[in-house]
């Protein structure tokens, strides 16, 4: 049983933190708190969506407000494991070779057109996000505390991009899409990039609240009604009437588990102790999204994973 009085006073640090950030971000209110989820649940977020929409800004924005040490890696074809994690480099004045770490002993990686680099650094970042340690020639050496990779990705541009293993998708805590703004949003933005306007993001929480929150979010309730209702959508996804024509791929156990997760955390920044079924509904896009892969026949019919998931929903109920 998690404690109300500890719940509330760490959910208003939530509140000064989206304002915080909304000192830069205009509008995207959906993709800053799913962000934030996954950040306040341990785990990674992938951000689909055209270029100009300002996700580098997004999380380098987030990384401030939060405290946490930031680090952008552009992914290209021509990008390296070793760039990535670090390599061996020989130290001419103690000749012999030392570990040289790279960007991603960091407490936030921004994988910018993750989608860009190959299988092998591919492969490097997989055992970062799974394990939260990494292998450099023979040694493993782990990680900052807290980790996240923070992932963009364009929908669009298809050239020079490899498609991310399934097993690297599943790693991703959630999907969220970054949106247009809209007209008063842009007109905003307009102002606030035209003129010279010198905004200061402070820090609200740091390292050691943030591992704070994330403990209290453990200590949520969720009743066996709501553990029922996770497990009959996953196991819904994967029933014969999703099988044999719509989907290819189907929601894991892992995804069972990022259900728990982010239903905590969403009741944690509503100031509860206890997961409610629409907590589950609201995380259940951002979770799928991604998990879900839709047929060749499902494609061709112009369905999208979205509508899968709003029949998935419509076909399970709370008992």
């Amino acid at each position: 049983m998690s404690d109300v009085k500890a719940i509330e006073e760490l959910g208003n640090k939530y509140k000064e933190l989206r304002a915080e950030i909304a000192k830069i971000i205009v509008g995207q209110d959906d993709t800053v708190d799913q962000v934030l989820y996954a950040i306040l649940a341990g785990g990674h977020a992938l951000l689909i969506g055209v270029p100009g929409l300002a996700k580098t800004l997004l999380v380098h924005t987030i990384a401030e407000a939060i405290g946490l040490d930031f680090k952008r890696i552009q992914f290209t074809p021509d990008l390296l494991p070793s760039d990535l994690i670090g390599s061996k480099i020989y130290d001419v004045s103690k000749k012999d070779f030392s570990i040289k770490k790279w960007p991603i002993f960091s407490n936030i990686i921004l994988a910018d057109e993750i989608n860009r680099a190959p299988s092998k650094v591919q492969s490097a970042l997989l055992e970062a996000m799974a394990e939260k340690q990494v292998t450099i020639w023979d040694k493993t050496f782990a990680l900052e505390s807290p980790f996240m990779v923070l992932a963009t990705q364009n929908p669009l541009e298809q050239s020079g991009t490899f498609q991310l293993p399934e097993a690297q998708l599943d790693r991703f805590l959630l999907k969220t899409l970054v949106q247009y703004p809209s007209k008063e949003e842009e007109k905003e933005i307009l102002k606030q990039f035209t003129q010279e306007i010198n905004i200061i993001i402070e820090k609200i929480i740091d390292a050691d609240k943030i591992l704070e929150i994330q403990k209290e979010i453990e200590n949520i309730t969720v009743s066996e009604s709501i553990y029922d209702y996770v497990t009959d959508i996953v196991a819904m996804s994967r029933s014969q009437e999703f099988i044999e024509k719509d989907l290819i791929l189907w929601a894991s156990p892992r995804a069972a588990i990022a259900f728990i997760k982010t239903a905590k955390t969403l009741a944690f920044i509503e100031w509860r102790d206890f997961v409610l079924p629409e907590d589950i509904k609201t995380m259940a896009f951002p979770i799928l999204r991604h998990r879900l892969i839709l047929s060749y026949e499902a494609i061709a019919d112009g369905k999208t994973t979205d509508q899968i998931i709003s029949n998935i929903l419509d076909l399970v109920t709370i008992k």
